[in-house]
């Protein structure tokens, strides 16, 4: 098979290389599209890459990625660790919010607070911490259960808000199903700044005069437009009414890379696109009758039945590799040995199915986005396809990602689609979301819709966010692995490519997480 389009312009973690930077020749309006708008712009409200990604142009946090993913200082300039306790980090000074108000420590412990709280969609990131100290306006401690040696990492995305600005404006806490104040509202330390919000519509960011970084841009003002007709966006690149778009519909990259004034960013995300089950439910939600996904030999018979390469071939254009884990291998923890997939075997499904009891079939409900993921619903309903050929009928429903997450949550759905980027790059990271036993008291399993358990992962996890001894560790997370593969907690399909369209002068770095920063934008 030979790929519409070459894979090999840009590799997992050196996107970067792909346009040298130059100096902007001036200021200038730049404009961006992509398909997902953020449905808050609440950093601890929601723990998606569409809020998380935007909202890194506007908050910071202690530490950030740079453009090859590595840790480096942000609203803290060092840290350090604490023996085992946990990790002083030691605060930038003289930074300001957008409206004028100072940062400090009590803000970090503020943004803690509510970022732990009950209400926060981020509040598993800080699972291990029992306490957290200000020692001094520029000081700040955070103690842990146990040593963490990843806990760094692990708050990349953690972002500071204002105390005062927060009280003051009824928002001490975030919430995930109402709207509040910071809901369509920013106040932030980053770059840019957020002048006006209209959902759906657009956003309009401003750069930040006060930002304590330095500022190379040359962009007075970034409008961002959500566009989800593939058609449209390409149209409006084309046209010259945006500058960049995410993503290219993947059956017009071929077309875009012909057409003059325009460069198309290929990559590969470290986001696994995989199939969920409803695991703890006793009868499905199609029909009431009993769960046939309780039963592991019905889970490895819908792994058997997915022919990843079919899809690969003809709704992918070639664009995706096969992935067996909920990582892929440039992440920290991949587990080598464990890399090849279940085979695409039809027989051997209808045989599972059989033996489970279940050789007539059964009917379900499958749920998916239609606007999150690239041909997410085109996906689906090829999943459906290969299903009815083992015998398996899935009613599917696709809707809007504003609508999708509210009916995982409410337990609306037999299978769903989900797409993971681990937010640490470790593979501690979806254990801990994802194959954990749900559990709000100690933040973990928050994204475990299907509610997977198994006792030796949640027993195993702890061990693996303290030890520190890499060969110990990683085998720990091969041991988990194991579990999962061998229990078809999930059904990971394949890694979801990067692409970016860019118009000619535009200069750009992405990331493997697919964020987009905006002040590593020029235009010449």
């Amino acid at each position: 098979m030979t790929p519409l389009f070459q894979r090999s312009t840009v590799s997992a973690l050196a996107l970067t290389a792909l346009l040298a930077v130059a100096a902007p020749a001036g200021a200038e309006t730049f404009r961006w599209a992509t398909t997902s708008d953020p449905n808050t712009m609440d950093p601890h409200a929601a723990s998606s890459a569409p809020v998380l990604g935007f909202l890194n142009n506007v908050y910071e946090g202690l530490v950030r990625r740079d453009r090859t993913m590595a840790i480096e200082p942000a609203l803290a300039v060092r840290w350090e660790a604490l023996g085992d306790e946990g990790w002083r980090f030691h605060l930038r000074e003289g930074v300001t919010f957008h409206n004028g108000a100072a940062f400090t420590a009590d803000d970090v412990l503020f943004s803690y607070e509510r970022a732990a709280g009950e209400t926060s969609d981020v509040r598993s990131w800080f699972a291990p911490v029992t306490e957290v100290r200000v020692v001094d306006d520029f000081t700040i401690d955070f103690l842990t259960s146990a040593p963490n040696p990843i806990f760094p990492d692990s708050i990349a995305n953690f972002m500071i808000m204002d105390r005062d600005w927060s009280e003051a404006n009824g928002a001490a806490t975030p919430a995930t199903d109402e709207e509040r104040y910071t809901t369509l509202n920013a106040n932030g330390t980053g770059a840019f700044q957020l002048i006006d919000r209209s959902p759906a519509v657009r956003t309009v960011l401003q750069p930040f005069e006060d930002w304590w970084g330095e500022a190379t841009h040359g962009i007075t003002e970034a409008v961002y437009t959500p566009i989800q007709s593939d058609a449209t966006m390409l149209a409006a690149l084309i046209a010259g009414d945006v500058d960049l778009i995410n993503p290219v519909p993947i059956q017009n990259v071929a077309r875009l890379q012909e057409q003059d004034g325009i460069e198309v960013i290929v990559g590969e995300e470290a986001r696994v696109m995989m199939l969920g089950f409803k695991h703890d439910a006793d009868t499905l939600v199609f029909d009431g009758s009993a769960n046939p996904f309780q039963d592991a030999r019905v889970r490895r018979a819908v792994y058997h039945a997915i022919n990843v390469d079919a899809i690969n071939t003809t709704i992918m254009r070639g664009a995706v590799e096969p992935v067996a884990q909920l990582v892929t291998p440039d992440m920290r923890g991949f587990s080598a040995g464990l890399e090849s997939r279940l085979d695409y075997n039809p027989d051997g499904a209808r045989a599972l199915l059989a033996e489970a009891g279940y050789g007539d079939g059964f009917t379900f409900s499958l749920v998916c986005p239609n606007d999150r993921y690239i041909n997410d619903a085109a996906v689906c309903q090829a999943v459906v396809g290969m299903l009815a050929q083992v015998g398996i009928t899935a009613d599917l429903t696709t809707m809007p990602v504003a609508n999708y997450w509210p009916e995982l949550r409410a337990d609306s759905f037999d299978m769903y689609l989900l797409g993971w980027s681990p937010g640490t790059f470790d593979h501690e990271h979806p254990i801990r979301f994802l194959v954990t036993t749900p559990n709000e008291e100690r933040r973990v399993g928050s994204w475990n819709f299907g509610a997977f358990s198994n006792a030796r992962v949640d027993e195993l996890l702890p061990a693996v966010q303290s030890e520190v001894d890499e060969g110990t560790r990683q085998a720990l997370l091969d041991e988990i692995t194991s579990i999962y593969q061998d229990e078809v907690a999930y059904v990971p399909m394949y890694s979801q490519p990067i692409l970016w369209g860019v118009r000619d002068g535009v200069t750009v770095s992405p990331r493997s997480d697919n964020f987009f920063i905006l002040r590593w934008v020029t235009m010449n």
